[in-house]
């Protein structure tokens, strides 16, 4: 497989993001996401933490429109849209050049959000979840995470099993890359995410933050989220995903010490500052 540098490039929009570390910061304009379900529902106070996020020094802003946390239920392509598109136009207007990314899997909404100035595609099915997706992509030459998951949201929790987790991840991932770039997708535009919590038990997420080399070995540039999810607080006993940022923030450094350069994040601050130390140690 062929190995790309890890930048992110898009077609059109403010310039590529990297090598890194890039901040992605996490924007739910949801009612039931499981760290901030509702505090952000609506342009006007997602916008506004979306300035703040930024203010932190995210390099990007992931906006979500329907929550992929355990158990949840898929909303309707035009409740996504209707939740997405307003906030890309609002965060556009206050910060001119934001570099926006959308967590959708729909060809609908994805369109929508890029025709209002997203300019990345984050989708966790990988391409998987429409037929439709693939060609927007390509057409758009826009960046697309492609995102491993076990089954769906509703029951991806519910007994995982792996033979071996890491090289089934790895295998998975790429294979929707060359998918992908099979589809027109340029190979620079692909970014790989492990899909940390998302059909996997806390020992299948710590494997894969361990061997985190045997994706980044495939030539992509690798997103990591860990931010806040439950197998942090199992380790930690935090039961409030708010008080489970320094056990992110862990996960970031070491994933940075692997290789992985773009991170997706609900406290900007604490994870810029880290990630700065790290990146300051490893250019000495």
């Amino acid at each position: 497989m062929r190995v790309q540098s890890n930048s992110v490039h898009g077609g059109t929009g403010p310039p590529p993001l990297g090598p890194g570390p890039v901040l992605f910061g996490i924007l739910n304009v949801t009612p039931d996401s499981f760290s901030d379900g509702g505090e952000f529902f609506g342009a006007a106070p997602a916008v506004s933490h979306a300035e703040r996020l930024l203010d932190e020094g995210a390099h990007a802003i992931d906006i979500g429109g329907e929550s992929t946390r355990p158990g949840s239920d898929p909303v309707s392509p035009e409740e996504e849209a209707r939740r997405v598109v307003p906030v890309v136009r609002g965060i556009l207007e206050a910060r001119p050049g934001t570099r926006i990314s959308v967590d959708t899997y729909r060809a609908s909404t994805a369109g929508a959000a890029l025709d209002a100035g997203a300019a990345i595609i984050n989708d966790v099915t990988a391409l998987g979840g429409d037929p439709r997706m693939a060609g927007l992509v390509a057409e758009r030459r826009c960046p697309v995470v492609l995102m491993h998951m076990l089954g769906e949201p509703k029951t991806m929790q519910e007994n995982p099993h792996y033979d071996d987790v890491v090289r089934e991840v790895r295998d998975y991932l790429a294979a929707k890359a060359e998918e992908a770039i099979s589809a027109g997708v340029d190979p620079a535009n692909v970014i790989l995410d492990p899909g940390i919590g998302f059909g996997k038990t806390m020992k299948h997420n710590l494997e894969l933050l361990d061997r985190l080399e045997t994706l980044v070995e495939l030539g992509f540039p690798v997103l990591v989220g860990t931010s806040r999810k439950g197998f942090l607080g199992k380790i930690t006993g935090s039961e409030d995903p708010k008080a489970r940022v320094f056990g992110t923030v862990a996960t970031s450094v070491m994933s940075y010490e692997r290789g992985a350069t773009l991170f997706r994040v609900h406290d900007v601050r604490a994870n810029r500052e880290a990630l700065e130390v790290a990146a300051a140690v490893r250019e000495v």
